[in-house]
């Protein structure tokens, strides 16, 4: 009975010793976050003017002054938290990256550790690239698609007959232009993921380039939805994330074909992969096919 105590006691210390490991670890990336958030709140206003750069662009090239409006009281403090929250994010995400890596890799093989760490890397790169691109490129040709819609009034119809027209101006809110600004550069930030996800999922075996290939129908439509779902009601926006994210799917199954193959290599250097085997269970299975033989007439 003492001996089946001790076994207990003795599993249940690693286990403590790595919860209290992971209570470290998470103490220090919400640390890192809420020092980055304190930073990002005593400049909320140059990181606001950065984000407001494309209609500041767009509305100048109209010839409209670069304004916006805060309808209720209390909005102006928010979107002061809400730039706080998406820059302390971005300036701890390193140091965050760099504790969870702390916590994995003492449970991972050398080579493990050397497949796993490109991935750690290629995601924030991925990430920074994607919203990159929706910042400097998709924002400012839909900030152009939706001004294009105002009109200016007028007094005057045609042939000199009084006619009042309702002019339509942008008084827009500071709030919902930076949730909108912010939806663009984190869809994007994470479809551009996509590339590192499928090639980890696939050196870890649970994708093959053959399977991702068969599932190019299924994954039109999925991304059809999903560019619907994260960009405004605009075609030329949703067209332009749908020609993007298919890419990148297109991308993934070159970077899967090219781990197995990689793969295959160092199975056929350690002598696991034999190819006369291959060649024989292929023209077993070419003879098992059937034939079709000429009718004599």
């Amino acid at each position: 009975m003492s001996s089946e105590t001790d076994e207990l006691e003795d599993s249940s210390a690693p286990l403590i010793e790595h919860l209290a490991e992971l209570r470290t670890r998470l103490i220090h990336s919400a640390i890192a976050f809420i020092v980055g958030m304190i930073i990002c709140f005593a400049v909320w206003n140059p990181i606001f003017n950065f984000l407001t750069e494309p209609l500041c662009r767009a509305r100048g090239a109209m010839g409209d002054d670069c304004g916006l409006i805060l309808i209720k009281l209390q909005e102006g403090f928010f979107v002061a938290i809400s730039i706080s929250l998406l820059g302390g994010l971005f300036l701890s995400f390193p140091y965050i990256s760099y504790q969870m890596w702390r916590f994995v890799a003492p449970g991972l093989y050398k080579n493990e550790k050397g497949a796993f760490l490109p991935f750690m890397i290629a995601s924030p790169f991925m990430f920074i690239l994607g919203a990159a691109f929706a910042f400097y490129i998709v924002t400012p040709m839909a900030f152009d698609f939706f001004l294009g819609f105002q009109q200016a009034g007028s007094l005057t119809g045609e042939a000199g007959v009084d006619e009042r027209v309702a002019s339509i101006a942008f008084q827009g809110s500071a709030q919902e232009y930076l949730n909108l600004t912010i939806k663009f550069i984190v869809a994007f930030g994470l479809c551009f993921q996509l590339p590192v996800l499928l090639t980890l999922m696939g050196k870890a075996g649970l994708v093959s380039a053959e399977g991702l290939g068969q599932m190019r129908k299924y994954a039109v439509v999925a991304i059809l939805i999903l560019a619907a779902v994260v960009t405004p009601p605009d075609v030329i926006t949703q067209i332009i994330l749908f020609v993007v994210v298919y890419g990148l799917y297109e991308i993934s199954i070159w970077l899967v074909r090219r781990v197995e193959r990689k793969r295959e290599a160092e199975l056929r250097a350690e002598g696991y992969y034999d190819d006369d085997e291959e060649a024989e269970e292929t023209a077993v299975a070419t003879a098992a096919e059937p034939t079709v033989k000429p009718r004599d007439d």
